[in-house]
């Protein structure tokens, strides 16, 4: 299972959101660079989003996230505001290994379809579901859409990957179900990345062996050091078969 840490990006600096709220930032004091190539070194990928992309804020990151692109030893999966082709078509020239597509997919199903025929796994769908129904605006509006429904939508499409958000287990002290990211996929044709579950390293024992689960992204738990992403990567690697030796 792949590792996906992730820096949220917002004014330039990296932080985490609680609730989805972009007002009340929790801020890490990083060097948000530095910090996407010390995970990519252990991963071989970092997960992106540009808040300020998604809000239409007047700053603008793009300058860091193409020093990351540049710079980072291996792969970058971008989300924030890729409701445009000729965005989307800017960040895989770019360089991005990913382009990840959310809100804009309930709207304009279309340009996904678009855009997984011209880049063929290399897009992205995430779908924010909270209390059996997909989430719109950043967990502000809530859809009449199944997660199932919308899945449908794109099953002939080439995507890489379906990002899953699990908004209940996020918000929630309590310990995180995987139900929900458990019935998508077995559901899904395409690989599902969670996101939402994942507080501790029991978490990820748990989401390792949901079958046609590929990921977990993982963001606050590894800057608030509940998890190391040492021990995390060591965890998601597939567990050795035994071998029998033979008789003599």
């Amino acid at each position: 299972m792949q590792i996906y840490p992730t820096l949220e990006l917002q004014g330039g600096r990296c932080v985490s959101l609680r609730r989805g709220n972009l007002d009340e930032p929790a801020i890490w004091h990083v060097d948000p660079v530095e910090t996407a190539k010390g995970f990519v070194e252990k991963t071989g990928w970092v997960h992106v989003t540009d808040f300020d992309a998604v809000s239409r804020s007047e700053t603008d990151n793009s300058a860091l996230i193409e020093e990351m692109i540049r710079t980072v030893p291996g792969s970058v999966q971008l989300g924030g505001g890729m409701n445009t082709m000729d965005r989307i078509t800017q960040w895989v020239e770019a360089g991005a290994g990913r382009v990840v597509i959310g809100q804009t997919a309930l709207v304009n199903p279309d340009l996904v379809k678009e855009a997984a025929l011209a880049y063929p796994d290399q897009i992205v769908l995430a779908l924010d579901v909270y209390q059996g129904k997909v989430m719109s605006r950043g967990w502000r509006d809530t859809t009449a859409f199944d997660p199932l429904d919308v899945l449908g939508w794109f099953e002939n499409d080439a995507l890489a990957a379906i990002v899953v958000t699990d908004i209940d287990a996020d918000i929630e002290e309590t310990e995180a179900s995987v139900s929900l990211i458990t019935r998508v996929a077995e559901a899904s044709r395409t690989p599902v990345i969670a996101r939402g579950t994942v507080r501790t390293l029991d978490d990820i024992s748990t989401l390792k062996y949901v079958p046609q689960v590929a990921g977990t992204i993982i963001g606050r738990a590894l800057f608030d050091k509940s998890i190391d992403l040492d021990e995390a990567v060591a965890l998601a690697q597939p567990e050795p078969e035994e071998t029998v030796a033979p008789f003599v």
